[in-house]
């Protein structure tokens, strides 16, 4: 595993070495399509990267908070915010960066026989807003199963599961409406459920009560008090609440570190981040990873 760089709090990089390409290259199944470089930034000041000479590999950057922009050859630059994607075509040259105060982004370069596929109709913003079935939160599992796949091994098997989850995770933005598509769409109308699904969706963002009530489009007072009716909790509890069960999980089935994990839940202070959870559950986040991990 090779780092990118070092300068961002919170972020993870790998570049695959290219003897680890090559086999990608020549497996039947991952030369479809396969990875070469993947990452996260959060909240990534100063963020600028620029290729003058084309590089064989297609880019998408997935920008989950900020906003940022790019440029493709000498003419095509568009702006890019939160919630829009874009993918970088190969062989052209290109530029790209983070508008002020920086952006949050998932990123990964790409290459295989069907990669363009994906690519089709992308090289402009995209936009993935959130609504009652948006599944983004899911669509953010799917990128770290991928991440924490390849960090674990460069074996055979490893990067072909790598490859079958990058698949899904691509269509699950260029084939949005059927991504989308739910078995379970009988309760939309509830207006605490659509409430929760728009706290998990943002899980890793500061979202305020205004922003809920603008999203259910119920007055403060009202919603307020029907949310607490239902769940026993405030909104904002609630939404601290979902924010410290996504770190649980984070701290026992990733190797991420908690000043990461802090960032993948929406804080930028790591010891408001720790005060919160301990109090919560009780216990400093190093500490309930420790004792968790020594249970049999």
């Amino acid at each position: 595993m090779i780092k990118i760089r070092d300068g961002f709090v919170g972020e993870r990089s790998i570049v695959l070495p290219p003897m680890v390409v090559e086999m990608e290259e020549n497996d039947p199944l991952i030369s479809s399509l396969y990875i070469t470089d993947i990452g996260y930034y959060p909240h990534a000041e100063h963020h600028y990267r620029s290729r003058t000479t084309p590089i064989n590999q297609y880019v998408l950057i997935y920008c989950v908070d900020g906003a940022g922009w790019y440029q493709i050859g000498d003419n095509n630059r568009y702006e890019v915010h939160k919630d829009q994607f874009f993918i970088l075509p190969a062989g052209l040259p290109h530029s790209y960066g983070a508008a002020e105060p920086g952006w949050t982004i998932y990123w990964i370069h790409f290459r295989g026989e069907h990669a363009g596929i994906y690519s089709q109709g992308a090289q402009k913003p995209q936009n993935i807003n959130i609504s009652i079935n948006s599944r983004v939160n899911n669509r953010n599992n799917i990128f770290d199963e991928i991440f924490n796949t390849i960090n674990d091994s460069f074996g055979i098997e490893s990067l072909r599961d790598a490859s079958s989850r990058l698949h899904y995770y691509l269509a699950s933005m260029r084939y949005l409406e059927q991504y989308r598509k739910s078995p379970h769409q009988s309760d939309d109308a509830n207006v605490v459920r659509a409430a929760i699904h728009f706290m998990k969706e943002n899980i890793e963002r500061r979202i305020s009560l205004q922003d809920i009530n603008r999203y259910v489009g119920y007055s403060p007072s009202h919603f307020s008090t029907l949310f607490k009716k239902h769940t026993g909790f405030s909104p904002l509890s609630y939404f601290n609440n979902l924010k410290v069960e996504h770190a649980c999980e984070l701290l026992l089935h990733t190797n991420l570190k908690i000043n990461q994990i802090c960032f993948r839940v929406g804080f930028d202070d790591s010891l408001y981040f720790s005060r919160l959870f301990s109090k919560t559950m009780g216990v400093s986040p190093r500490q309930y990873r420790e004792s968790n991990n020594n249970q049999v």
